[in-house]
């Protein structure tokens, strides 16, 4: 009695969801919510009448009286294949020379060395010129409070 409840109970909702689809189609908020919610308890609903199927069907309570079997037909018996039909002999052909034995390979040669990669010279010492470029770079940019021994040289100057 349970699996035929659980499918009145699909078929409501189902009427029910169709009802307010239409309504919801023509721009009615609130049957577009019942829609939803009613979408929700259909799905529940749904999964219950799996569950009690598949035990109705184990339990052999869903199963109708069984029909007659019908009779197998016998397989009509095979036919014999055809008789081959003789084919003339062909004529050999002519025994082919063997090809002449090739060289062998070659032995593989041994990988080159790695080459030793040269050290890099120590850099050169920059040029005057350069060096007072350097020197304007880091006053200029990096304002540094002046030492003691500065502010001396400035108020003898």
């Amino acid at each position: 009695m349970a699996l035929k409840s659980t499918c009145s109970s699909l078929k409501c909702y189902l009427e029910c969801i169709q009802a307010d689809m239409d309504k919801a189609e023509a721009g009615n908020k609130a049957a577009a919510q019942r829609v939803r919610t009613n979408s929700i308890k259909f799905e529940k609903m749904a999964k219950l009448y799996r569950k009690e199927s598949v035990k109705a069907e184990k339990s052999g309570g869903g199963k109708k009286k069984k029909v007659a079997a019908k009779k197998p037909k016998k397989a009509a018996p095979k036919k014999k294949a055809a008789p081959k039909k003789k084919v003339a002999p062909t004529k050999k052909a002519a025994p082919t020379k063997k090809a002449a034995p090739t060289k062998k390979a070659a032995p593989k040669k041994k990988a080159a060395p790695k080459k030793k990669v040269a050290k890099k010279a120590p850099a050169k010492k920059p040029t005057k010129a350069k060096r007072a470029t350097k020197a304007k770079r880091t006053t200029s940019t990096a304002k540094k409070r002046p030492t003691a021994k500065l502010l001396k040289k400035r108020r003898k100057r």
